[in-house]
């Protein structure tokens, strides 16, 4: 794949741009997508200056270098707030297993699961691990993202956890996209821990969250809370150390089970609790008090056949932020793709389409903990992308189909 960066102009401010002729989904909150049918979009130095009717463009853009989009759709830059889309090798063979009968949890408690993607990513290079993630970071880039969220979670011991976060910062260094990093130590107790999984915590989970921190490659901190994973005391420890550290916290929880996870999450002020599946109203009322978004992740729902939904009607009710992410893996989501992913959040969840944009947009922010990005508004990064569709719902609404015309990233094609 290629990537062709365009500079778009010298000015005393900066790069400079204005956008004509465009229905821009501001996706700001208001009714209807935030859309304004006939509008404009002024850019300077990386970020947007002006958005608004094209018939009130103020007079000091004028001068500005123009594209005319011909009524093309901008939105936002999608933003993919929950990836693994750093590990070694894959998990086909357990995609078989599942068809023929065996459980997720099965697969698990038998060595295979997030424990066989260990294995693959500790005998997997660096340079392999960037290598192997930048297809998955393309086929997202492609897609109209400008920012993705990364796990480690694949390493288990201090080395590899730390290789990992170390690979998802040089995708941002090798194309032109937005990585944060989420450590996720608290992922799965190797082998090598196997029914000691305090030990676990105190010899390599909090150790290497220390060690990650000091490098600079922590921007948030992770776990996954689970029958097959950690409890809640145990998640709450990692967490402990997290806001010592002064790292925002997120969590796995209710995947499988309801074991609390999302009133732990809550209790920490977490950014975001994910999967959600097994959560309650009392859950969805505990996270609407903390601000905390509901991350919904249809891949994982989808690959595993599961058959219990989150709680969206209840997320509605109590005003529950909910973002959408594909939880791009090898295990339990191998999809990597947005669209699809909110294709799936309206089939199989009954999302709305403007829910489903919401979640990648304005509300994944939020779930990354970011205050400019996700919307189109005066201030905020020009992460942006254009589209060949009539109506923002047409994102949502086609399945294998990419109308990406142009994604701008940092205010440059």
């Amino acid at each position: 794949m290629y990537i062709l960066i365009v500079k778009i102009g010298a000015h005393n401010n900066g790069n400079f741009m204005l956008l004509v002729n465009a229905k821009l989904a501001t996706m700001d909150g208001s009714e209807a997508y935030g859309l304004i049918g006939q509008g404009a979009l002024a850019i300077e130095a990386g970020r947007i200056t002006w958005a608004g009717p094209q018939a009130e463009l103020p007079q000091r853009f004028t001068g500005f270098e123009t594209q005319d989009l011909e009524g093309r759709l901008v939105t936002p830059a999608l933003i993919d707030c929950h990836t693994h889309i750093v590990h070694g090798g894959n998990r086909a063979r357990e995609f078989e297993m599942r068809l023929e009968g065996a459980s997720y949890e099965e697969i698990a408690r038998a060595g295979g699961g997030i424990v066989s993607t260990v294995s693959a990513t500790r005998a997997t290079s660096e340079a392999d691990l960037v290598a192997a993630a930048l297809t998955r970071a393309d086929a997202l880039i492609a897609e109209g993202v400008s920012t993705i969220e990364i796990k480690s979670g694949y390493g288990l011991d201090i080395e590899t956890e730390l290789k990992m976060l170390r690979a998802a910062r040089a995708v941002a260094k090798t194309r032109p996209i937005r990585v944060l990093t989420s450590y996720l130590a608290a992922h799965a107790v190797p082998a090598e821990y196997k029914g000691r999984a305090d030990a676990y915590i105190d010899e390599v989970c909090i150790p290497g969250l220390e060690a990650a921190h000091a490098e600079g490659l922590v921007d948030a901190v992770d776990g996954f809370c689970e029958g097959i994973a950690f409890t809640p005391k145990q998640i709450a420890r990692v967490f402990d150390k997290a806001r010592a550290l002064g790292l925002p916290v997120k969590l796995h929880a209710e995947q499988l089970s309801n074991l609390g996870g999302a009133r732990l999450a809550a209790d920490y002020g977490a950014l975001s609790a994910d999967h959600l599946e097994y959560a309650t109203e009392t859950d969805a009322q505990a996270m609407a008090a903390a601000g905390s978004v509901a991350v919904i992740l249809p891949g994982a729902f989808y690959t595993l056949r599961e058959t219990i939904s989150p709680p969206i009607e209840a997320f509605r009710k109590h005003k529950v932020a909910m973002a959408v992410a594909t939880d791009c893996n090898p295990g339990s989501s191998p999809i990597s793709s947005l669209l699809l992913s909110m294709n799936m959040a309206c089939t199989l969840f009954r999302m709305t389409p403007e829910e489903a944009l919401a979640g990648v947009t304005r509300h994944a922010a939020r779930a990354l903990g970011l205050e400019d990005a996700g919307l189109i508004k005066p201030g905020y990064r020009a992460d942006l992308a254009i589209w060949d569709v009539e109506h923002p719902a047409e994102l949502a609404y086609r399945i294998g189909f990419n109308p990406l015309w142009r994604r701008i990233f940092g205010g440059e094609f």
